[in-house]
């Protein structure tokens, strides 16, 4: 049997697949793992997330002699306030918009269907339905099928959505204990990792965490600071111009912005379909609000607080956006850049670290 790297590094794939092919087919042992995992990826998830965005916080009130458990407790009341502030402020305004929403929901439906069947009606989309065979009629009634389908299975499943709402819930609760923990002994994990390897390449581990610290930190916080901003212009935007629901809107782009590249695309599509409802020159006011807010976040926010920090390709970006999309869905999105920043990470170091040894290899060999 063959005993080089190459070989040994197939035999070690091998037995990895071998393992996951023997998992699947006893399934009930890993079947508590999978859940545990399930329960903890969220609150560990948020908790990450506002761990990098409080630690800086917390360094700073530290280095000025304010001990770690009175910083944290401080920035949950700090927290607490401008949460409370935030809800008496656009609380009131929410609920109107979100009520209005649900009640002329059937109708925004039938307003939806009667565009598209006045848009097929029109002299040059029936020549080019003629030319292209396009029945726009079956596309609405498609589209307020499913539409139609989504609002009643949301009405019917109560206990569902009850469900849903309890896991939220207690991801609320049990997200501030993780965070006092993290930022509390959060530096750590470091120095626990570093432990499990050989004295000689713990130089070389302290620097690569350094990197992946420096590159979550940097992409997390930038990120919250870029979709804030977008959402707050969006909404002024959305003032301005007098579109309906336009708190809802700027909402949902804010979030949606966390998605590079695909976010804005995202987040005008609920803008579009009010537009349209409204008027076609709202169509138009509203896309010049999304390119004001993009063009003033990709040209002064975003080169300003992300700079080149990941140094990583648009088009790099975009493919692993469509393959994360396909394999996880939203959160693949989500999750994509940053799991890929700690992989490039990973991969740069432990190729340097190869070539290096490689080298100091070659030079013993000559010496010799």
């Amino acid at each position: 049997m063959p005993q080089s790297k190459l070989f040994r590094f197939g035999y070690g794939i091998l037995l990895i697949f071998l393992i996951i092919w023997v998992g699947t087919k006893i399934d009930f042992l890993f079947q508590p793992v999978v859940a545990l995992v399930q329960t903890l990826f969220f609150p560990f998830l948020l908790g990450g997330v506002l761990y990098y965005l409080f630690r800086p916080v917390v360094h700073f009130l530290y280095a000025r002699k304010v001990p770690k458990t009175l910083s944290i407790l401080l920035i949950y009341l700090v927290a607490i306030g401008l949460l409370t502030f935030v809800i008496y402020l656009i609380g009131p305004i929410l609920q109107k918009q979100v009520n209005s929403l649900i009640e002329n929901m059937p109708a925004l439906i039938n307003t939806i269907r009667e565009k598209v069947i006045e848009l097929q009606n029109s002299h040059w989309v029936s020549r080019f339905q003629e030319s292209h065979q396009l029945n726009l009629e079956k596309i609405s009634n498609k589209i307020t099928a499913y539409l139609s389908t989504g609002v009643s299975i949301i009405s019917t499943n109560i206990l569902n959505f009850i469900s849903i709402i309890t896991n939220v819930v207690m991801i609320f609760v049990t997200v501030p204990f993780i965070l006092y923990y993290m930022l509390k002994e959060g530096e750590k994990a470091p120095q626990m990792v570093l432990r499990l390897l050989p004295r000689s390449q713990q130089t070389n581990g302290k620097q690569i965490l350094a990197d992946l610290d420096r590159a979550l930190s940097s992409y997390i916080q930038g990120q919250i600071f870029v979709s804030f901003c977008v959402g707050v212009m969006l909404y002024i935007g959305y003032l301005i111009i007098g579109i309906d629901y336009s708190l809802i809107l700027a909402i949902v782009a804010m979030f949606t912005n966390v998605i590079p590249f695909l976010g804005p695309i995202i987040a005008i599509t609920p803008a579009i379909i009010v537009a349209i409802i409204d008027s076609p020159f709202m169509i138009v006011k509203v896309l010049i609000v999304m390119v004001i807010a993009q063009q003033i976040e990709g040209n002064l926010i975003s080169p300003q607080v992300m700079g080149k920090q990941l140094n990583i390709h648009p088009l790099t970006i975009i493919s692993i956006l469509l393959v994360a999309g396909s394999i996880g869905g939203v959160l693949g999105l989500i999750l994509a850049v940053p799991v890929y920043a700690v992989l490039k990470v990973v991969v740069l170091h432990t190729y340097r670290l190869w070539k290096l040894r490689k080298e100091q290899n070659i030079e013993q060999k000559i010496m010799h």
